[in-house]
């Protein structure tokens, strides 16, 4: 099994985190083994993203709201509904070949959920799932969200996991589409504070444990790096959120 490279973006916006990583799904479709990438980052500015299953009229908040308060909105290639990415909140976007990690989108999904319960466990917080929904609850407050494209066998997006985020952001949506959700954040269940650096490296041995990665070696990239030309189809498989 390869090392998980890891790429910590620190703040970064989400336009040019995607092509980050669709220039990592092709590294990974064109290296002769196996390479896999796990990119952290935390967006700034913050964003609404609209995953392909969304429905209706799933952001609350007006457009001259958004606009004043600095929040952009993207339309997304993952499965899922609406989510709100901001300061306070990591989130990671493996980049793998799923065809050597079980060849199971929704098996996946799940892996990715194991990944987030133990990282919460590590902090003594007991991270639950939900029947028929993705992601991860407490006490039926969601804390961290999942979703996911695949394209050729190849993922990216991921998840994310609210550490200091303000839970009031999400009333800019209905989160993931599921009305009446509550939100949480791991630094309101502890009731302390929470640094995101705080929460990076569990996440990352975690992620090498689920997975059963060798292990982790950090490397840089700038998410503002030049394309190296393009990614072709988004088209794939997808699920989440």
């Amino acid at each position: 099994m390869a090392e998980l490279v890891i790429l910590d973006l620190g703040c970064a916006a989400y336009e040019p985190t995607l092509r980050l990583q669709k220039r990592l799904v092709r590294r990974v479709r064109q290296a002769s083994g196996e390479r896999a990438y796990l990119v952290l980052v935390e967006h700034d500015p913050p964003v609404i993203t609209l995953g392909r299953s969304t429905r209706g009229p799933h952001i609350l908040a007006s457009d001259e709201r958004l606009r004043a308060e600095g929040v952009e909105v993207h339309q997304a290639s993952r499965g899922g509904d609406v989510t709100y990415h901001g300061p306070g909140q990591v989130v990671g976007y493996p980049v793998l070949r799923l065809d050597l990690h079980g060849r199971d989108v929704r098996r996946y999904l799940r892996d990715l959920e194991e990944v987030l319960i133990r990282v919460l466990a590590r902090f003594g917080v007991k991270g639950e799932r939900a029947e028929g929904l993705t992601g991860v609850w407490v006490g039926g407050e969601k804390v961290a969200a999942i979703g996911v494209a695949v394209t050729r066998w190849v993922t990216y997006h991921g998840l994310a996991l609210n550490v200091s985020t303000d839970p009031e952001r999400f009333g800019l949506i209905v989160p993931c589409g599921i009305r009446g959700c509550d939100v949480t954040s791991l630094e309101r269940l502890l009731g302390r504070e929470v640094a995101v650096a705080e929460v990076t490296g569990p996440l990352v041995e975690c992620f090498v444990e689920v997975f059963g990665f060798e292990g982790a070696r950090a490397s840089t990239v700038s998410a503002e790096a030049p394309d190296e030309g393009t990614d072709g189809s988004d088209t794939g498989q997808s699920d989440g959120r």
